[in-house]
């Protein structure tokens, strides 16, 4: 039987007049779309025609909830009270599914988008608040969080059930974070390049850092960014690889 694995992609971060990516076309190759929830971008039509397109797919739904701050894409660190922080996330999961259950499809996993995860990925009492704001709303909701990462350990000691990511586009320090956009090489470019880091890793179980360091890791899910130009010929070479290396894709839920 084929080893099971999840490809995802961040969604829906057009807003008004503002375009972001090609949602169509990445909903037809991936398994699970992680939509914004209007803090760093999206907007109230757009996750409403983001959630039925991904209806129309197959695709199962996850919301991506930031910190408030749409003209920085929900890039810049902020520094919030836990109960102001937990707010904010329910506030926006919430609206998610409610535009979801009126379109008839359900919210079933939930990633922090920028900032928000990136910080959360280090910082232990920050990923508790996260964890806890989800299993606020609802515990069967699936933390999908990068590994290894605090968030990630923080989801499963409030009772969740953890699906662990690795980035396709995305290189990584020492300590298995993510290295930062500021600086050189943190991106990787290219179609073939990102399938390349990715088989790596699941060959290696484990992820491989800028220096060569391996971090052992067993990564259920890997998400392309959306709103990078390279996004659709990079999910579907990883779709076209990761199926020829003998793969199953699924949805977050079916892992």
């Amino acid at each position: 039987m084929a080893e099971r694995i999840n490809l995802n992609a961040d969604l829906g971060e057009s807003f008004g007049a503002w375009r972001m990516g090609d949602d169509a076309a990445m909903l037809e190759i991936v398994k699970s779309a992680n939509v914004a929830c209007g803090f760093h971008a999206g907007d109230p039509l757009v996750m409403q025609q983001t959630v039925a397109t991904a209806k129309r797919c197959g695709v199962s739904l996850g919301a991506h909830p930031a910190f408030p701050d749409l003209q920085g894409f929900g890039r810049r660190r902020m520094d919030l009270p836990p109960a102001e922080l937990e707010a904010m996330l329910i506030y926006q999961i919430g609206a998610l599914a409610g535009i979801a259950r009126a379109e008839g499809m359900t919210v079933t996993h939930v990633k922090p988008h920028g900032a928000l995860n990136n910080m959360a990925c280090a910082d232990a009492k920050l990923a508790a608040t996260v964890a806890r704001a989800i299993r606020r709303l609802d515990p069967e909701l699936i933390l999908l969080a990068p590994a290894p990462s605090q968030l990630a350990i923080a989801g499963r000691e409030a009772g969740l059930k953890v699906v662990e990511e690795i980035f396709a586009d995305r290189a990584y320090l020492d300590d298995g974070n993510l290295v930062p956009r500021s600086q050189p090489g943190a991106m990787i470019h290219g179609a073939d390049a990102c399938l390349r880091h990715v088989l790596d890793i699941l060959d290696a179980g484990a992820l491989i850092s800028i220096n060569g360091k391996r971090l052992p890791v067993t990564a259920q899910s890997i998400c392309v960014h959306g709103d990078d130009a390279e996004a659709v010929a990079t999910a579907r070479a990883l779709r076209d690889g990761l199926q020829q290396a003998g793969y199953e894709l699924v949805s977050i839920p079916e892992l």
